[in-house]
């Protein structure tokens, strides 16, 4: 029994190194070339996850690639712009594999995957490097502009990525990287500085280019102010005249209807006096109005039962008719004195 047991055992031992040796698994995020003696072909690919059947090392022998986001950062590296002032400037790049079977006859020299991958980061490090000459097209103000919008970094870094997926970036392999199975996602700038003896210069000239903006503003706004005090004053000036010509114009029919008034004032002063107290009661008396006075007040002769009769006025009707026989102070035609 026991050396049923022994047998059995070493035979699920002797199987699960089999399985070990003959099978392979794929992740989602993976990507396998199946190598026979170090050769791999089309159909050495194998790109769905899962599991997989192969001859045991070293006649068979898999390579699995990670083919999520990879970063790689070059070294800082001092560059001259377009107006000779010297950057620091530190740059990145996400990439990826795309085709196994070429990123290993490229970069497949060594057993191990993370050879391969080392050694493509050592490539496109050495080839971002070099692609970071694009700095040279351009001015200091216009990579590091304080204005919004103004700054071209995202233009340089599209220049940067041409130049590194370009054949003459691909280093010494002397192969553009999209040969070599590689996609390159996005290249960025990660820092930018500037050297110690020429940051107070940068710093002084910013200052100075923000006060001539500053003093151009100010002058733009005084001729603005004065062209708009200008015109408000030529404004001004016409609608005083027309002020003025209005005024006369009104001033003369009023002169002239004036005229008249006091053409009948001097005919007849006494029917002006009782016609201004008529206006005078009209305008200041409501129709619900009780007012009190002396028959003294000024316009109150109006309203005098003897005024039209004591007075000739010319053009207004006799408000209470002479009745006959009453007393006027004055004596009828033919009548003769009292007893």
């Amino acid at each position: 029994m026991q050396k049923l047991l022994k047998f059995f055992v070493a035979g699920v031992i002797v199987l699960a190194i089999l399985a070990f040796m003959t099978t392979y698994s794929v992740r989602f995020t993976e990507k396998a070339v199946v190598t026979t003696f170090g050769k791999a072909s089309a159909e050495s690919i194998r790109e769905n996850p899962g599991m997989g059947f192969r001859w045991p090392y070293p006649i068979q022998n898999v390579i699995k690639y990670d083919t999520r986001k990879q970063v790689v950062e070059a070294l800082p590296q001092t560059v001259a712009t377009r107006d000779e002032s010297q950057l620091i400037v530190t740059a990145f790049v996400t990439w990826r594999v795309t085709d196994p079977l070429k990123f290993y006859q490229l970069y497949g020299r060594g057993s191990r995957p993370i050879d391969h991958v080392r050694e493509a980061s050592d490539t496109l490090r050495g080839s971002l490097s070099s692609a970071l000459s694009a700095v040279s097209q351009y001015r200091l103000d216009e990579l590091l502009s304080v204005e919004a919008g103004g700054s071209k970094l995202a233009e340089l870094e599209g220049k940067i990525k041409e130049r590194l997926l370009s054949r003459e970036a691909a280093g010494g392999s002397g192969k553009a990287l999209a040969e070599g199975g590689i996609e390159v996602v996005t290249v960025a700038i990660a820092n930018i500085q500037m050297p110690e003896a020429i940051t107070q210069s940068v710093f002084d000239s910013m200052k100075a280019r923000r006060t001539r903006i500053a003093a151009a503003s100010v002058e733009t706004g005084k001729a603005e102010a004065q062209a708009i005090r200008a015109s408000a004053e030529s404004d001004a000036a016409i609608i005083m005249d027309f002020v003025k010509q209005r005024a006369d114009t009104i001033r003369s029919q009023g002169d002239q209807e004036a005229a008249q008034y006091y053409e009948m004032m001097r005919e007849d002063s006494e029917l002006a006096i009782f016609l201004r107290s008529l206006d005078l009661m009209r305008a200041g008396l409501g129709k619900t109005t009780t007012v009190v006075m002396p028959m003294s007040a000024p316009g109150m002769s109006v309203f005098n039962p003897n005024m039209a009769l004591d007075k000739e006025l010319k053009g207004v009707p006799t408000l209470f008719p002479q009745q006959p026989g009453a007393e006027t102070g004055k004596t009828p035609a033919g009548s003769k004195g009292g007893n």
